[in-house]
C-alpha cells in the first residue's frame, strides 16, 4: 500500500510540471493584460499537436527530440503573439469581458484548424530517446521520462524567477501587473510589452503541451480540459503569482495522486471511491481556498482593477419605438407556426432559441445590473432540468407539475452556493461559480442510481396535449415571454435599483441602509430560478437530460450570448441568444468545420461591435437623433 502510494505521488509530481507550465503562462498574461484568456488551453493543445508532428519526423535522436519540443513551443509562441497583435490589440478598450468572448471564438477556430490539419483521431507521439525505459522504486516501475519532467518544473520556475526579478523586462512586467496605467504614463510602450507577455505566456503553454507528447495522445478535447485546470491553479496560487502557480500545481496534482493511491475508504460501513473524486478534486480545492482566502495561497489582496473601457450606460425603460418593435416580434412569433408546413423544422429551432433567450436573460440579470460575473451558470440550468426529470420519474408527478417544480432544485442550489458567492467579486466570484458548477457536474455524472450517470435520464416526454412540436412551441413561448418580462420588471422595481446601487457603489449603498450581500444573494437565487425554468423546458423539448447540460461549454455559451448582444442593454441577451443559437444551428448544417466558422463570425461581431450588437444599434440611433 505504501509503495503504491509513493509511486502515485511521484507520478503526481510529473503531472504538476505540465499543469504549472500552462498555469504560469496564463498567470503571466492575466497579471499584465487583465485578459481572461480562454484560448490558453488551445495553445497547450497546439503545443501537443505541433510537437507530435516534429518529434515524429525529427525525434529519433536525443538532440532532435528536445529541439523539436522547443521548436513546437516557439511555433505556439508566435501564434500567441499574432493573436495579440491581430485580434486582442483591436479590442483592449472594449469592456473586459469581451476579451473573454474573443478568446472563446479563437478556441473554436483553433479546434477546427487542428481537426483540418491532423484529423479527428487521437495521435500518439514517439518516446523520448534514452528516456523510454523505467526506473525501479520499491518494486514498482516509474517511467524515466516522468522523472525528467519532475526536474524540468523547478528549472522553469527558476528561469521565470530570474527573468522577472533580474531583468528589465521582468521589472516592466511586475510594474504593469501592479499599475499598468502608471507605467504608460512613464512613457513605456505598453503595446509591445503586452505582445512580449503574450509570446512568453503562449511559449509556456506550448512547452507544457509539447512535453506531454511521450505521455499522452494529441486530441481535440485538450483545450477546454486544460484551461479549466489552469484557471484553478492560477486562482488557488494567487492571480499573477508564478510561485503561487507552482505551489498550487503541486498541491492539486498530489491531492489527485493521493486519491488514486488510496483508492477506497470506508466510513461507518459505507464504501467511498476516492478515485472518482479526482474528477472534481481541483474545483473543491479552489472553492475552499476562495472561501477562506480569496486572493490565493501566495497572492495579495488587491483593490478593484481600473477598467480601460468607457463608462457603462445606465439601463433605461424601453422607448415607444422599442415597445412597438417588441410587439411586432411577439406577433411574428405567435404567427410563426403557421409556416410549419413549408418550414417543418422552424418550431423546433424557435423552441431552442426561446430556451436560450430565457437562459441568457437570467444570466444577464446578475451580470449586468447585478455586476456578478458567473462562469458556472449552467449549474442551475442543469439542476432545473434534472429537477423536472426527478419530479416526473421518481415522484411520478404529471409533466406540467414537474415542469413548474423543476426550477426549485435550481433555486435550492443557488440558495446554498450563492451564500458563499456573494462574499466575493470580480474574477474570484466568477471562478467560485465555476467551482460549484463543476462540483454539481461531478455529482450528477457519478450518482448513477439517481441521475443515470453519464447516460442521463431518458423518456422525458411532454403530456399528450403538448406532444406536437407546435403545441410545445406555444407553451415555451408563454414561459419565455413571461420569464423575460418578469426579470425586466424586477430590474425597474426597488430590488433592481438596489442591485445597481450595490454594483456601482457598495459603500454608499451600505451607508444608506441597503444590505448589499442580501440583495445580491436574492438576485442570485431569482436568476437561478428562471435559469432552472429554461432547463426544465429544455429537458422536455429533448426528451432526455445528460450531464452535458451542466458542462463548462454550456456556461460559456451563456456568456457568449449575453456579451454578444450587449451586457449593459436589456435587449442584449435576447438578441445575443437568438443570433448565437441561429448561427450555431445554421453553420453546423453547412460544414464539418462549423465551429471555426462560428468562431470567425463571433470574432467579427466582437471587433465590429465591441459594445455588443444592441449597444451598437443604440449608439447609432442616439447619433441620428
Amino acid at each position: 500500500m505504501f509503495a503504491n502510494l509513493l509511486v502515485q505521488l511521484v507520478n503526481g509530481l510529473a503531472d504538476a510540471c505540465a499543469l504549472f507550465l500552462v498555469a504560469s503562462g496564463l498567470s503571466l498574461i492575466f497579471g499584465v493584460t487583465r485578459i481572461v484568456n480562454f484560448a490558453h488551453g488551445s495553445f497547450y493543445m497546439l503545443g501537443v499537436y505541433v510537437a507530435y508532428s516534429l518529434t515524429s519526423r525529427f525525434g529519433a535522436t536525443l538532440a532532435g527530440f528536445w529541439l523539436s519540443v522547443v521548436a513546437a513551443a516557439l511555433v505556439v509562441a508566435v501564434i500567441g503573439a499574432l493573436v495579440e497583435v491581430w485580434v486582442l490589440r483591436r479590442i483592449y478598450h472594449a469592456p473586459e469581458l469581451f476579451h473573454l468572448l474573443a478568446t472563446f471564438a479563437l478556441v473554436l477556430i483553433f479546434r477546427d484548424a487542428a481537426l483540418y490539419i491532423w484529423g479527428p483521431e487521437d495521435l500518439f507521439g514517439p518516446r523520448a530517446p534514452h528516456l523510454a525505459g523505467a526506473i525501479e522504486l520499491l518494486g514498482h516501475s516509474l517511467p524515466a521520462y516522468d522523472i525528467a519532467l519532475i526536474a524540468i518544473g523547478p528549472l522553469v520556475l527558476a528561469m521565470l524567477w530570474y527573468a522577472l526579478a533580474r531583468t528589465r523586462w521582468g521589472t516592466l512586467v511586475r510594474a504593469a501587473t501592479n499599475d499598468r496605467e502608471m507605467l504608460g504614463a512613464l512613457g513605456v510602450n505598453q503595446t509591445w510589452l503586452f505582445t512580449g507577455v503574450f509570446f512568453a505566456g503562449a511559449f509556456l503553454a506550448g512547452l507544457g503541451g509539447a512535453l506531454q507528447v511521450p505521455r499522452m495522445s494529441a486530441n481535440l478535447s485538450l483545450d477546454l480540459e486544460t484551461i479549466g485546470n489552469a484557471f484553478v491553479v492560477v486562482v488557488v496560487g494567487g492571480m499573477g503569482s508564478i510561485p503561487g502557480a507552482f505551489v498550487a500545481a503541486l498541491l492539486i496534482a498530489e491531492i489527485k495522486a493521493l486519491c488514486i493511491g488510496i483508492g477506497h475508504v470506508s466510513i461507518g460501513g459505507i464504501d467511498f471511491s476516492l478515485s472518482k473524486f479526482t474528477l472534481v478534486a481541483e474545483f473543491v480545492v479552489m472553492a475552499i481556498v476562495l472561501v477562506l482566502r480569496p486572493w490565493g495561497l501566495l497572492g495579495r489582496a488587491q483593490g478593484a482593477v481600473r477598467s480601460m473601457a468607457a463608462a457603462e450606460t445606465p439601463l433605461r425603460p424601453a422607448s415607444r419605438r422599442a415597445k412597438a418593435l417588441g410587439a411586432i416580434v411577439l406577433a411574428l412569433l405567435v404567427l410563426a407556426p403557421l409556416t410549419a408546413g413549408a418550414f417543418p423544422y422552424l418550431p423546433v429551432l424557435l423552441v431552442e432559441i426561446m430556451i436560450a433567450v430565457l437562459f441568457a436573460a437570467s444570466l444577464h440579470f446578475i451580470m449586468g445590473p447585478g455586476g456578478m460575473h458567473s462562469f458556472g451558470h449552467a449549474a442551475y440550468f442543469g439542476l432545473g432540468a434534472y429537477g423536472a426529470a426527478l419530479f416526473l420519474k421518481v415522484f411520478a408527478l404529471p409533466m406540467e407539475a414537474a415542469l413548474v417544480l423543476g426550477p426549485l432544485l435550481a433555486g435550492f442550489g443557488a440558495l446554498v452556493f450563492g451564500w458563499f458567492c456573494v462574499r466575493l467579486s470580480g474574477v474570484y466570484l466568477a471562478m467560485l461559480t465555476l467551482a460549484f458548477a463543476q462540483i454539481v457536474w461531478s455529482v450528477v455524472f457519478q450518482w448513477d442510481a439517481v441521475t443515470g450517470g453519464s447516460n442521463g435520464i431518458l423518456g422525458l416526454w411532454p403530456s399528450p396535449w403538448l406532444s406536437s412540436p407546435v403545441a410545445y412551441y406555444y407553451a415555451t413561448l408563454v414561459f419565455a415571454v413571461a420569464g423575460v418580462s418578469l426579470l425586466r420588471r424586477m430590474l425597474f422595481a426597488p430590488l433592481g435599483y438596489a442591485m445597481r446601487a450595490s454594483r456601482d457603489s457598495p459603500l454608499r449603498a451600505e451607508a444608506i441602509g441597503i444590505d448589499t450581500q442580501r440583495i445580491q444573494w436574492a438576485s442570485f437565487v431569482i436568476a437561478s430560478l428562471f435559469c432552472g425554468l429554461a432547463g426544465s423546458l429544455y429537458a422536455f423539448s429533448k426528451g432526455n437530460i445528460s450531464p452535458e447540460a451542466i458542462s463548462v461549454a454550456r456556461s460559456v455559451d451563456g456568456l457568449v450570448m449575453v456579451l454578444l448582444g450587449g451586457l449593459q442593454t436589456l435587449a442584449g441577451p435576447i438578441v445575443g441568444a437568438a443570433v448565437f443559437t441561429w448561427l450555431q444551428d445554421t453553420v453546423a448544417r453547412q460544414t464539418d468545420y462549423w465551429q471555426a466558422l462560428l468562431g470567425a463570425a463571433i470574432l467579427l461581431l466582437v471587433i465590429a461591435f465591441p459594445q455588443g450588437i444592441v449597444g451598437f444599434v443604440r449608439a447609432k440611433f442616439a447619433e441620428a437623433e
